[in-house]
């Protein structure tokens, strides 16, 4: 009877620390995820730039083909879109709620071609160049891009990256600082039962080696639970978020469960190893006041 009192409590200690452990890692794993996928996001920002080449109001259908294949071979063209006189008239009635063109008697817009830019032109200096160049070709009127946009973007990007470091060091500390209390409640139970042991001469290494194993058990199940939270939570959000498709990609979601894994193994290792060398190092006396 009580064996089976011994064993439900010990389960229970086992369970309450891989949901403890597994809550604190999966804190770790959303900061990696978003350190693995902050270059994607901001590759996908920056193809969302596009830059408008307003066409003048005689180019011929000749100026037009020329204009348009030598943008779409350039390097810096991801996606090259025609946009009419007539449907840039219809989506300013759309934003705006009201025809321009009713009371103008005139379509005041030009025709248009709408480039999405590839991510590694993105930036000023090279927007600059391309502006100069397009401009410089026949029937070109204008060529205009979101400047403060793009100097925001950029801003931000970075000090997204820099928050997410802080982040991931902050809590690597606080991680560390939890399990090992949680793991150290755990080896406290059982503080006589290692005195006991080295009382009756047995080697550190040997009484060292059940306790590790079993929180290094305790790391594995916690990581794995958290890789499911992690997959879960991402399948939930694709529901209302298609973007976040690109985190379930293989190439960043298995890096982040690997890291999960390792950081779940090494911490729960070196806690235990922490706190049994410390209750051993402890005299008979020490024990019952700790």
């Amino acid at each position: 009877m009580n064996k089976q009192k011994k064993k439900r409590k010990i389960d229970l200690l086992f369970i309450t620390a891989c949901i403890s452990t597994s809550l604190v890692l999966l804190l770790i794993g959303i900061v990696a995820l978003l350190l693995l996928t902050a270059n994607d996001l901001s590759r996908h920002l920056k193809q969302e730039m596009t830059v408008e080449v307003i066409l003048k109001e005689g180019i011929t259908e000749t100026q037009f083909t020329a204009l348009r294949r030598s943008i779409e071979a350039s390097p810096y063209c991801a996606v090259c879109q025609y946009i009419s006189k007539e449907d840039a008239l219809k989506d300013m009635t759309k934003a705006m709620g009201t025809d321009p063109s009713q009371f103008l008697e005139y379509n005041p817009f030009y025709a248009s071609l709408n480039i999405r830019l590839e991510a590694e032109y993105a930036c000023s200096d090279s927007l600059k160049v391309i502006e100069k160049k397009i401009e410089a070709k026949e029937g070109v009127r204008e060529v205009t891009w979101q400047k403060d946009l793009l100097d925001i973007i950029n801003s931000n990007i970075r000090k997204v990256a820099g928050i997410l470091l802080i982040l991931a060091a902050i809590l690597s500390l606080v991680s560390f600082t939890l399990i090992n209390n949680t793991i150290k409640l755990t080896i406290y139970a059982q503080r006589f039962i290692l005195y006991s042991m080295k009382l009756v001469g047995a080697k550190w290494s040997f009484i060292r080696k059940p306790f590790i194993s079993r929180n290094l058990w305790i790391g594995l199940v916690s990581a794995l639970l958290t890789c499911l939270m992690i997959w879960y939570g991402l399948k939930i959000g694709l529901k209302y978020e298609p973007w976040l498709i690109m985190l379930s990609e293989p190439r960043i979601i298995i890096p982040v469960f690997i890291v999960v894994i390792l950081i779940g193994l090494l911490i729960t290792g070196l806690c235990a190893l922490h706190s049994v060398n410390r209750f051993l190092r402890m005299k008979s006396g020490e024990l019952h006041y700790v």
